[in-house]
């Protein structure tokens, strides 16, 4: 037996008795448990035999109950199930004089008579059976809490804030040409990840009661055009090099932005892909893309920058800092007060007090075509319908080679000119020390060194000469194919322009019309159109 206090029923020929038995401590078993127990068991008493008989009570004595003559009393357990009916705690009593102990089957019967059906723990009925201590809880049942599911949800792997912010530089400053605006993505990034639903499991109640757990939200990946799915399906990829947007819960992927302003409203637009610009391009924001630029306003002094094309459908008046530099062709209606550079071929109604180089032709042959001041520089053709103005306007046009590669060339054969003095300066050196060594003529650790440095000072020279003198052969082919530029006028050529083809140029004096201005004879010449 345990230390607990408890009470037992004693069967006698006079009636029916009750003995209590000490606790550890000393103390007796508590009168509103006897009295649950004779009440679950139905045992008459007389309350004020009872009442007196336990306040006086002393070891060993017997309380009298009653006169009545009673079958004994099997072992037996009071179970209470609590409020939430996840746990049982069985309260077990000692047999009547006379009585019979519980089994463990019996056991299992009095949790199902009194409705704990589920959870009943083997090990705790076991723990009673080895013990068989009273009046005390035993945690005999448990139930099966429920399992709760998780919702499906969705993890974007961009933002999809569409605030504009302003970028905060390092001084603490707020840059509003830098908006952040463009999400943009390469092909194969992960825009979006889907983390699927897990369906809860059903509980169960010691009284057997199913608990089933709530619905768990279902989710899944919407997605429009450019953009593929993962194997697994978890997943959605960018199929381009774009910007990437959410919009109604769907993921978009263009690669094309399109815009109504480059402004303060969008503030400077950096993106790979084609940007499309429905309105105008304010002074001091820029475009930079890996694509093609299309403005359908003006541009103003503004940067364009595309490694494709640009295409400017109303033009552009530079106010002086406007530049466009495409790896393609440029196309505008007029450029004014600008900096244009292209790969490609330049085609525009006019150029006025602009520098404008183009990497094949230029053509700007409009009715009403013009070039007027500044420097305009093609590598095979210009066409021009009127080329000055009559009022004597700075203007220079070249063709034949970029005035690029004459810098080259300058800067080249300095290089190589040096390399080759130090080669012929330093290889006689090397070579007389060379002859002294095999004479058996001892070198100091200071002349070994310095010999070392002589050596690698040659040989980087004669890799700064190879190096150069093949660029300036790759120059000077260029320069070759050149030769057959021309610089075609279909109107009138005013006095002052200066035209340039290849490595030779002429001042026109006075006006020329419908000419063709070729390299012929080591010198430019007019030739009929």
């Amino acid at each position: 037996m345990g230390a607990n206090a408890y009470f037992q029923l004693v069967l006698h020929e006079r009636g029916t008795f009750l003995q209590m038995f000490p606790g550890a401590g000393g103390e007796w078993p508590q009168l509103p448990e006897i009295l649950n127990y004779l009440a679950f068991k139905k045992v008459n008493y007389d309350v004020a035999m009872l009442g007196k008989g336990y306040k006086s009570y002393g070891a060993g004595q017997l309380i009298p109950l009653s006169a009545e003559k009673m079958l004994p009393v099997a072992e037996c357990s009071i179970i209470e199930i609590s409020m939430d009916r996840m746990e049982a705690r069985a309260r077990f009593y000692p047999p009547s004089t006379g009585g019979r102990l519980l089994d463990r089957e019996g056991i299992y019967s009095e949790c199902r008579l009194q409705k704990v059906i589920f959870g009943v723990d083997d090990e705790v009925v076991e723990q009673f059976l080895q013990e068989r201590e009273y009046c005390r809880d035993y945690v005999i049942a448990r139930g099966q809490a429920v399992k709760e599911g998780t919702d499906a949800f969705i993890t974007y792997h961009f933002n999809t804030d569409n605030r504009i912010r302003p970028t905060l530089n390092e001084d603490g400053t707020v840059d509003f040409f830098n908006l952040n605006l463009v999400q943009h993505c390469k092909t194969g990034d992960v825009l979006a990840t889907l983390t699927p639903e897990v369906r809860g499991e059903e509980g169960r109640d010691v009284t057997g009661v199913v608990m089933k757990p709530r619905e768990v939200k279902r989710a899944g990946l919407s997605y429009g055009l450019n953009i593929q799915l993962s194997e697994d399906k978890l997943s959605i990829l960018s199929r381009v090099d774009g910007h990437v947007t959410l919009t109604g819960g769907k993921v978009f992927v263009s690669d094309v932005m399109q815009v109504t302003n480059v402004d303060n409203s969008t503030g400077n637009i950096e993106y790979s892909g084609n940007v499309v610009v429905e309105g105008n391009v304010n002074s001091n924001f820029s475009v930079k893309t890996d694509g093609d630029i299309e403005v359908r306003g003006v541009v103003e002094g503004a940067h364009l920058e595309a490694g494709g094309n640009i295409v400017l459908v109303r033009g552009i008046n530079g106010m002086g800092k406007g530049t466009l530099k495409a790896g393609g062709n440029i196309i505008s209606k007029f450029m004014e007060n600008c900096t244009v550079e292209a790969g490609g071929y330049v085609e525009t109604n006019s150029i006025l007090h602009s520098h404008v180089h183009a990497g094949t032709e230029i053509n700007v042959m409009s009715s009403k075509g013009f070039i007027t001041g500044g420097e305009v520089v093609a590598l095979s053709k210009i066409r021009v319908r009127t080329l000055g103005s009559h009022m004597g306007a700075d203007t220079r046009v070249t063709v034949g080679v970029d005035p690029k590669t004459i810098t080259r060339m300058g800067v080249l054969n300095k290089e190589v000119a040096e390399a080759q003095k130090n080669i012929k300066s330093l290889v006689p050196v090397l070579e007389a020390a060379k002859k002294k060594i095999a004479a058996g003529v001892k070198m100091g650790p200071d002349q070994v060194k310095q010999l070392q440095q002589i050596a690698a000072t040659i040989k980087a020279a004669q890799a700064t000469y190879t190096a150069g003198t093949e660029e300036m052969q790759q120059l000077k082919e260029q320069m070759t194919e050149g030769e057959n530029a021309a610089v075609e006028v279909s109107g009138e050529v005013y006095p002052g322009v200066v035209i340039e083809i290849s490595d030779v140029s002429m001042i026109i004096k006075n006006v020329v019309k419908y000419s063709r201005f070729i390299k012929s004879k080591g010198d430019v010449r007019i030739a009929a159109l």
